[in-house]
């Protein structure tokens, strides 16, 4: 019975926070699964486009990172590089890639989307540069407010993936805690809300009714 509400929670949430960020000019959809929702992405996606990505636990976990690189030829990925300055180069280049794939650190019920990033790569791709830009996450990145999904974003998400950066030295990876540091390893570097898709319908967010990424 508990699966059963959850499901029908997460569906009617869904719904919701569609029609929020549609009333923000994205174009969004609502998947119960994974393979669902990876299947609406490739039919977004055209095969003769480039497509790269920012780095995401989520676009891992659901396998489409696999399935681009399977199925598609002018594909830009960071982590086939060896060196820094090559991983850099890449990262520039996905800026002027057509297709930009990324998840997101919180949504909020009304329709905002909120980044927290390090480098900026991928804040910025989302705000300018390719031609069309996918979000994907997970039900469980939707909060009831903007100032819930900073909080969502800097207190959780933040430490987590502060900690899975193996060079990574702030105060959250010893303590699990945001201290609002000014370490020059901070990830937190950029903040940045997106509260309306310019030009319309550029941005295409998929959320799925499951727990994917942090």
């Amino acid at each position: 019975m508990l699966n059963i509400s959850l499901e029908k929670r997460n569906d009617l949430l869904g719904t919701h926070v569609v029609k929020s960020l549609k009333n923000r000019h994205f174009e969004a959809y609502y998947y119960k699964t994974s393979e669902e929702a990876v299947e609406k992405i490739l039919t977004i996606l055209p095969k003769k486009e480039s497509v790269s990505w920012g780095g995401s636990t989520t676009l891992e976990e659901i396998g489409l990172i696999k399935r681009v690189h399977t199925e598609y030829e002018m594909v830009l990925d960071r982590d086939k590089v060896t060196t820094i300055a090559d991983r850099y180069e890449a990262m520039q280049k996905a800026f002027f890639c057509d297709n930009y794939l990324t998840s997101v650190n919180a949504i909020s019920e009304d329709g905002q989307l909120v980044n927290v990033d390090g480098n900026g790569n991928r804040v910025a791709a989302m705000a300018f540069g390719p031609k069309r830009v996918i979000v994907v996450a997970g039900i469980n990145k939707v909060v009831k407010t903007l100032n819930d999904a900073i909080t969502r974003a800097r207190t959780y998400a933040s430490p987590i993936n502060a900690q899975r950066v193996s060079n990574i030295k702030t105060p959250c990876t010893l303590t699990g805690v945001c201290e609002d540091c000014k370490s020059a390893d901070c990830i937190c570097t950029y903040i940045v809300t997106t509260r309306i898709s310019r030009p319309q319908g550029r941005i295409h967010v998929v959320l799925i009714g499951e727990t994917l990424g942090f």
